[in-house]
């Protein structure tokens, strides 16, 4: 009997021994990035023993991490039920009721997990943190007090020292998420992220040809690391936006080092989702319809394979099917709709409704686009940013209806690039689509608008002297003779203040003899000197002006 006692022990403790060390591949993996790979080693474990509550969790966390939340929970629960290390599950459920906002009751998980660690285990605070870090709203003051306690437990423990690094990084601390960082790797070389993520931080200061040097050094010492790929592609990617004379050289740089971590990771549907994610980031929608269809083959029933459909079509310029791909990902009630899919179907439905020559529009197409794109704008402001240019194609096109209602939607975004161009546009869009009506047919709070808008150029750039004629102008459709007489008289100072030479241009000399006999015309309501003398202001310029002249008359 005591031998069997003895055998059994030992039959155990090789059980155990045979499952950390299969844990311990399963986390390399992930940090890998080979996600499939692990869910299939972890779904290997689970099925030859059941009791690894180690492995539920692990488990629960990918489909987390790929936004399977359903499928995760149902993993943590089933991981509670495990005989060995039940209490990882409560962290994965607590995650997923910070995704839920309701901090309370994940807290109260964490707490349970954390009650049934033993005293020098670290792994439940590390997974804590990552907990507060990785969801919808991230807490990284929560995650750096879980950690503190992590680390005077284990002062100098590698993966302890990594998630700090984490979490300073993520509450915008640089200095010392570079010290936590480098300390990781010297406690423990085989720990390629730290390293790589010395990189990060460079890329995160936009120092992006060191940081592509420190990415570089980890692939010295470890070419097969993956994520060091993805890193070099997204660097490349803002080093492409912030240096615009190299913008094509280090886009195509960037799509070569993102295939290169695909190759290194894997090509399941959920890695093709985020491979499609960064080409609409680097705007290859040809790639990008490539995968799509590669991705509709795997799964033909994903919903979010229509979202890249949809966006590829529209950008290749198949507008039917945008509509078709994107409509039928909006009106499914069980899809997480963004700003961005309801940007592009509102601009399909836009060119949909153009026609060739981009002269008229079908009005019902129309409107059904700009409802679209005011969702998105509704969800989030900045997708605003950019939609002055559709504005102004219509604009060119003397579509002034059309190219208004796109140019109030940009202007709404105030922090675009485009800000103050797209105002003034918005306000010539609005003149003249008012001027030469008769007072009754007049928009007068569509021309409330334009003068708000020139307000913003004023505003922004004072020296922008064209836009108080405009403004002036405005005021002009709106009967408002005080606030005509004000801009003109503004556009008057400043071109004056520019000196001899700018008021000897004939194309000034036009707009002073518009701004004199216009403010004369509302003088003559309710200032008869004024009005005279605006007149002969006129004739000072345009001595043989006709309508000075006659007006004088009129008025002597």
């Amino acid at each position: 009997m005591n031998k069997f006692k003895f055998l059994s022990v030992a039959v155990f403790a090789s059980v155990s021994a045979l499952q950390a060390q299969n844990i311990d591949e399963v986390k390399k993996q992930i940090d890998a990035e080979q996600f499939q790979k692990a869910k299939t080693s972890l779904k290997s474990i689970i099925k030859a023993d059941p009791s690894a509550g180690k492995a539920y969790f692990l488990l629960g966390n990918i489909y987390l991490n790929q936004s399977v939340i359903d499928s995760a929970k149902i993993v943590f629960n089933d991981g509670l039920k495990a005989k060995d290390a039940p209490h990882f599950n409560n962290i994965g459920l607590g995650q997923i009721d910070l995704e839920n906002n309701d901090a309370t009751a994940a807290k109260a998980k964490f707490e349970l997990a954390k009650s049934q660690a033993r005293k020098k285990d670290f792994d439940e605070y590390i997974y804590i943190a990552k907990a507060y870090m990785d969801n919808s709203h991230p807490d990284y003051k929560a995650a750096l007090a879980t950690l503190a306690v992590a680390k005077e437990k284990n002062p100098t423990e590698p993966q302890v020292l990594l998630a700090l690094g984490d979490a300073f990084y993520g509450d915008k601390n640089q200095n010392e998420a570079f010290s936590a960082y480098r300390n990781a790797f010297q406690a423990d070389n085989t720990l390629i992220r730290a390293k790589m993520q010395l990189g990060v931080l460079l890329k995160g200061a936009k120092a992006y040809q060191e940081a592509v040097a420190a990415y570089n050094e980890v692939i010295a010492l470890s070419p097969n690391y993956g994520p060091v790929y993805r890193e070099l592609a997204q660097t490349y990617y803002y080093w492409a936006l912030n240096v615009p004379g190299r913008y094509d050289q280090y886009i195509k740089q960037a799509l070569t080092y993102y295939e290169k971590y695909m190759s290194l990771t894997d090509y399941s549907l959920a890695s093709r989702m985020r491979h499609a994610d960064f080409l609409i980031l680097a705007k290859d929608y040809k790639a990008l319809e490539i995968e799509a269809n590669k991705m509709k083959e795997l799964d033909n029933v994903n919903p979010r394979i229509y979202r890249y459909l949809g966006y590829a079509a529209f950008e290749n310029g198949n507008y039917d099917a945008a509509i078709s791909s994107l409509q039928s990902f909006v009106n499914n009630p069980s899809n997480k709709v963004i700003p961005l899919d309801y940007l592009y179907l509102g601009q399909a439905k836009i060119r949909k409704g153009t026609n060739a020559d981009g002269t008229a529009v079908d009005a019902a197409l129309y409107a059904e686009g700009i409802a679209f794109i005011n969702k998105g704008v509704e969800l989030e402001p900045s997708v605003a940013d950019g939609l002055g240019d559709l504005g102004k194609k219509f604009y060119e096109k003397k579509m002034f209806k059309e190219a208004a209602a796109i140019l109030e939607i940009a202007t709404s975004y105030k922090e675009s690039k485009s800000f103050l161009i797209d105002n003034f546009y918005l306000g010539n869009s609005i003149y003249f689509a008012n001027a030469g009506k008769p007072v009754a047919e007049r928009d007068m709070i569509a021309l409330k608008k334009a003068d708000i808008a020139y307000g913003h150029v004023i505003e922004a750039s004072p020296e922008t002297v064209d836009a108080y004629i405009s403004r002036a102008r405005t005021n002009s459709l709106l009967e408002d003779d005080q606030a005509m007489i004000k801009y003109y008289q503004e556009y008057i100072d400043h071109i004056t203040a520019k000196g001899p030479e700018e008021l000897a241009k004939p194309t000034v000399k036009t707009k002073l003899v518009e701004a004199y006999n216009t403010m004369a015309a509302g003088y003559a309501n309710f200032d008869k000197p004024k009005a005279i003398e605006h007149f002969n202001k006129t004739l000072a310029l345009d001595p043989a002006n006709k309508y000075a002249t006659q007006s004088l008359k009129t008025l002597q």
